[in-house]
């Protein structure tokens, strides 16, 4: 059920974004009078799962479920769809439209992209305000795990900055990380600046999401289960700091859950200071790994931040997360291309989407991922690709600058070196998705 969920909300989400970014083509080609034979959701090569003509345009829905596709007569596309080309330009045709047109008609899909994350963005400040952990207020600092060491982060730091840039969020601190060059961070009263090395941030990209950097909350008991639960069996009590796991010393609430999972169906000779004494417990670690108990989180609520906006302030700051967004999964290009990081081997195609969507249905999640994606097919289609949106942009420039357009033949090439730049990267993308499927 939980896969089913997932698929769903993924489903949703594309149909949405790609439903809008066609109308961003369709809409514009209707107002400059352009015939739109096809408005398709999906591919439809070969058949279709549903069609239907009304007026000249035929709508429908593709069996292949890789976006979607207006098809604007008179236009050299992935149609390819030469035959039409040889006839005389018809007054209804795309190439017979001036060229300042053809490129609203062209910009239509992106430009409906970047809105539509920017309205979303803006309604869930509205609806849902803004909730963070304000970074600066991290009462322990951050906790880090094998992989943060060796970025140079220690247990108990305080970050200031990355790049030089101050570290107000910390929801934000994973990705400035993964992109930056160097860090700073406080420890013990000192500030301390180090390289964040390309070796390390490919091992934290192998990790598949585990959290190497995370709020370090103290060794402190906020819940102790009732009933036989291990932990209340022991004698565990609400306040109990653990000090001491098997003759280790524990400083933080993720070091003691570390022990619990190392020592699954084994003994826990378990220290805790409660009030001024140290009392010794035995906790006996079950298969399932839950002993029944949870952290304070009292001690996190001075760092934890929450906006409300208004109808007014909601409109800039909703577009300031629209360019954030952008800004960053633009700088991700880096990674994907650095030979040490090999973040290429990490992309995502939609396989590994649906596995990180909400196993509930979660509609802040969805609203939240929809608006991401968003920008990202916006900033893929602007790319300057034959065979995409920024490749015909290219072409329609070129034509305004120097008055004269491209041919034919270089257009059908051009879309033709496009359409395997483009299927090249689909297979490595899936290739991908079903080597972490069988592997990981």
């Amino acid at each position: 059920m939980t896969t089913i969920i997932q698929i769903t909300q993924f489903v949703f989400i594309i149909s949405v974004l790609v439903i809008l970014h066609e109308l961003g083509h369709f809409l514009p080609a209707k107002y400059f009078k352009t015939r739109v034979e096809k408005f398709y959701l999906f591919f439809d090569y070969k058949f279709s799962l549903f069609k239907k003509k009304i007026g000249e345009t035929e709508y429908g829905i593709g069996w292949i479920p890789f976006g979607g596709y207006v098809k604007i007569a008179g236009m050299i596309d992935e149609s390819m769809d030469k035959e039409q080309m040889k006839l005389p330009p018809q007054p209804w045709e795309f190439r017979s439209k001036p060229a300042w047109q053809r490129l609203i008609i062209m910009i239509g899909g992106v430009t409906v992209n970047f809105f539509l994350a920017w309205f979303i963005y803006s309604a869930m400040l509205m609806y849902y305000g803004e909730q963070y952990m304000d970074n600066s207020k991290l009462p322990n600092g951050v906790y880090v795990d094998e992989i943060g060491e060796k970025l140079g982060v220690q247990k108990g730091d305080k970050i200031i900055s990355v790049d030089g840039k101050i570290l107000e969020k910390f929801e934000d601190a994973p990705i400035n990380i993964l992109l930056g060059d160097k860090m700073t961070v406080n420890r013990n009263g000192k500030n301390i600046t180090f390289p964040l090395k390309d070796e390390v941030k490919k091992l934290v990209l192998e990790s598949q999401g585990k959290s190497f950097i995370s709020e370090a909350i103290p060794a402190v008991m906020g819940r102790v289960g009732k009933g036989d639960y291990a932990a209340n069996e022991a004698g565990m009590l609400v306040g109990d700091e653990v000090v001491e796991v098997n003759g280790k010393s524990i400083n933080y609430w993720q070091d003691f859950v570390a022990e619990i999972r190392s020592n699954k169906d084994k003994d826990l000779l378990v220290k805790v200071k409660r009030k001024e004494s140290i009392v010794n417990l035995s906790i006996h670690v079950p298969d399932s790994l839950i002993i029944g108990v949870s952290p304070n989180f009292e001690i996190l609520k001075a760092a934890a931040v929450q906006k409300k906006y208004g109808f007014v302030a909601s409109i800039p700051k909703g577009l300031e997360q629209t360019i954030d967004v952008l800004v960053k999964q633009v700088r991700q290009f880096k990674l994907v291309f650095n030979k040490k990081v090999q973040g290429y081997k990490h992309m995502k195609g939609p396989i590994g989407i649906v596995s990180v969507m909400s196993p509930t249905w979660d509609w802040q999640f969805v609203w939240k991922f929809m608006a991401m994606f968003s920008v990202w097919l916006a900033f893929l289609n602007i790319l300057p690709i034959p065979a995409l949106d920024g490749g015909h942009i290219v072409f329609l420039l070129y034509e305004m600058i120097t008055g004269k357009p491209a041919t034919d033949k270089v257009m059908e090439y051009a879309q033709i070196a496009g359409f395997i730049i483009v299927m090249s990267l689909m297979v490595l993308v899936f290739g991908s998705d079903i080597y972490h499927l069988i592997f990981d």
